[in-house]
């Protein structure tokens, strides 16, 4: 029904008037009015339809979600003016469209802006776990295991050192042979090691709990 002049459609949709004009004068409510000039009414119902199916991503970003929300305000008052007086409602359909989203859908935008909320509560739940005790990062623990392990590595290395000079002074061998065999057998069972730990750690799978922590 055109009831609405081209003020009252601008205060619905959070418009300027001029703006209304430009939109007539582009031809993009072609359809939604009646009359013209200060005679001009339009239609609140169809207006939301077209514009709903017009307005891009990029319009319906920042300031343009009020737009998006007067558009469904719009087209739910239409509905409920078509539907006054009916004795009873008619059973509910799947809306189907031409491809073009329907006003009252989540966008892109919403959808996105709402996973982005998502990681960043996400994300804070694990600073918070973090800070409290409850874990720690895997780099950090990586970090400070590999520093540990070198050690540890550098002082049993030197053990082998130690013990090749104590063989050689019991055994009366010479004491670079010695210690050329021990560091040898070792270095060949450290390569060895190596190659099984990241193997079972490449086949290693998170847990049911570590899965539930979505961190």
């Amino acid at each position: 029904m055109a009831d609405l002049n081209a003020t009252q459609l601008a205060s619905k949709l959070g418009l300027s008037t001029a703006r209304i004009s430009l939109l007539v004068s582009e031809g993009k409510l072609e359809g939604c009015y009646v009359g013209a000039g200060r005679a001009r009414r339009f239609d609140q119902g169809r207006v939301a339809e077209v514009l709903g199916k017009r307005l891009d991503l990029g319009q319906m970003s920042g300031n343009g979600r009020s737009t998006r929300r007067a558009l469904m305000a719009l087209s739910d008052d239409a509905r409920s003016t078509e539907d006054q007086g009916a004795a009873e409602a008619a059973p509910i359909r799947p809306r189907v469209t031409d491809g073009a989203m329907d006003p009252r859908d989540p966008d892109r935008l919403e959808l996105a802006t709402i996973q982005i909320k998502e990681e960043e509560a996400r994300r804070r739940r694990r600073d918070n776990a973090r800070d409290e005790g409850l874990w720690v990062l895997a780099e950090e623990v990586e970090r400070h295991t590999s520093h540990a392990l070198s050690q540890e590595i550098a002082r049993f290395e030197l053990a082998l050192r130690d013990g090749a000079r104590a063989l050689a002074d019991r055994m009366g061998i010479d004491y670079r042979t010695a210690r050329a065999v021990l560091m040898e057998t070792w270095r060949d069972h450290r390569g060895a090691r190596a190659k099984q730990l990241a193997a079972d750690a490449e086949e290693a799978s998170m847990s049911d709990v570590e899965h539930q922590e979505q961190v």
